[in-house]
């Protein structure tokens, strides 16, 4: 049985995570400030630890007689474009500290092979229209902002580490992701959730409010999709950054007009100015595609399964 080290599994993609490892007959340890909010107990053992400190991470990574067998880090100072502009330190000091003392104790403690959660936040800002970016398009490095310049600087760090501890490093850069269980208020979540946020309160033919003027071109994936890109990337041969991410663009308009139409409802639109983001992204997936991987939900088919979630948090917490 292997056993996994799942850092940042009181979080949306890690809980998904830890379910998926059990499932595949994986011993499982979660550690992250907090338990996750829907799947408490789906973790063998999990620890309530600050991983910004080294020695949270030595009780992480270690077992009696040992160390976990493989380390998915994906523990982070994060949320949606709002929280990304607003809270620039923080998320670049509290990551960092996560992801300096996570891979030193990982490869100290003799761990065989590391996944780090990167993201696409490491790229350019892109016009629609423009040819799709490889990984090795990350160079020369131009990050739009400060969350991607930290994601890049973890990427080689981990690199350096498994180059000199004999790690085997797999480094992904997650789209954009969505779907049951994830952050849906407070200010950190994503456009995906806070906009069926906004139109499950929303009367049907009322208004909501949307930064920018909804014309910025973004690619969405299911978390079951994510998660089982991990899987497969975790287990291949594949090394430096590798995008994993379902290529179907649509504008932020477009997006409210597919979430209202599952809503059933008419929703009117109020652009005001807010933190947009890159004009655009797009990426070519055949690293992650040469491993096996295929997008299975539609971008339409993950949000018919994601607002009915959302709009259930949102009448029981009225």
């Amino acid at each position: 049985m292997k056993r996994a080290l799942v850092c940042g599994a009181g979080g949306f993609i890690g809980s998904h995570l830890v379910r998926r490892l059990k499932k595949d007959g994986y011993w499982v340890r979660g550690a992250d400030l907090k338990r996750p909010d829907f799947s408490p107990g789906a973790a063998d053992d999990f620890r309530i630890l600050d991983l910004r400190k080294p020695e949270a991470c030595a009780e992480a990574v270690r077992l009696e007689g040992g160390a976990v067998d493989e380390v998915f880090q994906l523990a982070a100072d994060m949320g949606g474009m709002g929280f990304i502009h607003s809270a620039e330190c923080e998320i670049m000091r509290n990551s960092a500290l996560v992801n300096i003392h996570m891979i030193d104790q990982a490869s100290a403690a003799g761990v065989k092979r590391y996944f780090f959660s990167s993201s696409a936040c490491v790229y350019r800002d892109m016009a629609a229209g423009d040819a799709p970016l490889t990984e090795a398009d990350a160079y020369p490095a131009l990050p739009d902002n400060e969350y991607g310049w930290e994601k890049l600087y973890a990427e080689r760090m981990a690199m350096a580490y498994g180059r000199r501890y004999g790690l085997a490093i797999r480094l992904a850069r997650f789209q954009n992701c969505y779907g049951p269980e994830g952050t849906w208020r407070g200010g950190r979540e994503k456009a995906p959730a806070a906009l069926c946020r906004k139109i499950a309160e929303a009367k049907d033919g009322g208004t909501i409010e949307v930064w920018g003027d909804g014309t910025a071109m973004r690619a969405y994936t299911f978390v079951e999709d994510m998660v089982d890109g991990i899987i497969r990337l975790m287990n291949s041969n594949l090394e430096n950054g590798v995008n994993i991410g379902r290529p179907e663009y649509v504008s932020v308009d477009e997006l409210i007009g597919i979430i209202a139409k599952i809503a059933g409802k008419t929703i009117h639109l109020k652009h005001i100015a807010g933190p947009v983001g890159v004009k655009a992204r797009n990426f070519t997936n055949d690293r992650i595609r040469s491993t096996g991987w295929e997008s299975r939900f539609s971008l339409r088919d993950g949000l018919a399964a994601t607002y009915p979630w959302i709009e259930a948090q949102v009448k029981a917490n009225r």
